[in-house]
């Protein structure tokens, strides 16, 4: 009898106990010991669980600590390693989160203005149908009112929905499907999610700009993730390896002379996505991530963008006849303080000065997973791709191919999984000891830093190994249990 796809997934939630049970006998078995819980990771670091922040960025927050600090002196030190980055046409403005650093990005340049004379008009922003769009793809009322049902599933709705809606006031935001994706039901909590691995850059185009057009008279600003790799639908890239989509994006946002922000937000500056590279205006971080900076978020963009939002956090000029407006401006709530600001100081002047720190680990932690995953099945390994990214910091692991030729792969696990806690990945990870990554929409993401990195941060081999070691067991388990792989 034939099984549907539905059904393979509500199989293998029916076997959801023993696969917890076997991954936490397995983490035992491979050298996960008592006392190593929540010590070991896949993911460099996030605002969720934070991981011990390098020595030498300690001792910059420690030494900031001790001094009477003049907080625009700190901002200004901070936009000058932008500067010396990607040159003076450009600037920065710290924040307390990425999320924060979108919220005013939008508010300042995309949302219409709520003050003058009138009734009040509507604007529209243009995003990419891809992963994570419940961040920057979720300040606004979605468009075509088929999408709406995307901005209430459980990995939106949770914050989303809180107060009174992150969607800003008279602002709308368009879905653009991807040519080559495929969007497809999946997960135990059954969801569509975005596989991109085959997007076609030169038809995305071509896409763009027919919707640009069909919605000029509102149209302003595009916005899209920064990331680098095939999994999010950034593998096609031009000579200097700047991904096509993000490319494009940017000069249709010329070309209606709107501005195009990027979440960036799993990237680091310096060494990943280079604004300059694919026309964006605004590029957004969270330092806490790839970066290993304390919990903040960094805005780099042009300075044209930068000046209404620096103004928005009173972080730009002096009022006249006081002292200066630093903590007097609408969005002073996104202030990140001054141990942060200093965190991220430190962080970009040791990227400049020893970038070999950031590239060599994610070479050697590639090397380690091509290496551990041949341990799987000839005909799985076959429909894994594995893509290192100096943007992210990490390696990712797209099996989207083991669903080609109408047949049942590895499973995929949706937002909505990651949210209902049923993404068998996540449960496993946990059970055996290990600091969860991110698992859901056909890939895994594989980062060094939670307990993989020494103290002056230099990836720890045999840590990141066992850590590896212990995904590809999970893998194993979960294939087996799905029933590709025979039980011996």
């Amino acid at each position: 009898m034939k099984m549907y796809k539905y059904q393979y997934y509500k199989e293998l939630e029916s076997k959801k106990e023993l696969i917890v049970q076997e991954a936490k006998e397995a983490g035992f078995e491979i050298g996960i010991l008592p006392g190593m819980e929540n010590q070991l990771g896949l993911y460099p670091s996030n605002s969720g669980y934070p991981r011990p922040l390098p020595r030498r960025i300690r001792a910059a927050v420690t030494k900031v600590q001790s001094q009477t600090v003049l907080m625009t002196g700190l901002v200004n030190r901070l936009r000058e390693l932008v500067k010396d980055i990607y040159g003076d046409e450009y600037d920065a403005v710290p924040v307390n989160t990425a999320e924060a650093g979108l919220l005013i990005s939008f508010d300042t340049l995309v949302a219409p203005p709520f003050v003058g004379r009138g009734i009040t008009y509507r604007a529209r922003y243009i995003v990419p149908l891809e992963r994570s769009i419940e961040y920057f793809g979720a300040y606004g009322r979605p468009f075509p009112p088929f999408y709406k049902d995307i901005i209430s599933d459980r990995g939106c709705s949770v914050g989303s929905f809180g107060v009174q809606g992150k969607a800003l006031e008279n602002l709308d935001v368009v879905y653009m499907r991807l040519p080559g994706a495929r969007y497809e039901n999946h997960g135990i909590k059954y969801y569509t999610t975005c596989l991109l691995g085959n997007v076609d850059p030169e038809e995305a185009r071509n896409h763009l700009l027919q919707i640009a057009e069909r919605h000029c008279h509102y149209l302003a600003g595009f916005a899209s993730l920064g990331y680098d790799v095939p999994t999010n639908g950034y593998g096609k890239k031009d000579n200097e390896g700047t991904p096509l989509l993000q490319k494009y994006l940017g000069e249709t946002a010329k070309l209606y002379d709107v501005p195009y922000i990027v979440d960036n937000a799993m990237g680091l500056p310096g060494i990943g996505t280079d604004i300059r590279k694919t026309g964006a205006d605004i590029m957004v971080y969270s330092m806490d991530k790839a970066a290993n900076a304390p919990t903040s978020g960094l805005i780099i963009g042009l300075e044209e963008r930068i000046v209404p939002i620096r103004r928005a956090l009173g972080m730009h000029t002096e009022k006249s006849g006081t002292t200066g407006s630093y903590g007097k401006a609408a969005y002073v709530t996104a202030d990140p303080g001054r141990d942060a600001i200093a965190g991220q100081i430190a962080t970009l002047e040791w990227i400049q000065e020893e970038p070999d720190m950031f590239i060599k680990p994610v070479d050697t932690l590639f090397a380690i997973v091509k290496e551990e995953i041949m341990s799987l099945p000839a005909f799985l390994q076959k429909g894994i791709t594995i893509t290192p990214s100096y943007n992210s910091q990490g390696v990712f692991l797209d099996y989207t191919a083991t669903w080609e030729n109408e047949e049942f792969g590895i499973p995929i696990f949706t937002v909505e999984d990651l949210s209902a806690g049923s993404d068998l990945f996540l449960q496993a990870t946990r059970a055996m000891g290990l600091m969860p990554t991110l698992t859901h929409g056909g890939s895994i993401f594989v980062g060094h830093g939670f307990g993989t990195v020494d103290d002056e941060g230099n990836l720890i081999e045999e840590r990141m190994r066992l850590a590896v070691k212990a995904l590809v067991k999970i893998i194993e388990i979960i294939c087996r249990h799905a029933g590709l792989i025979k039980s011996q």
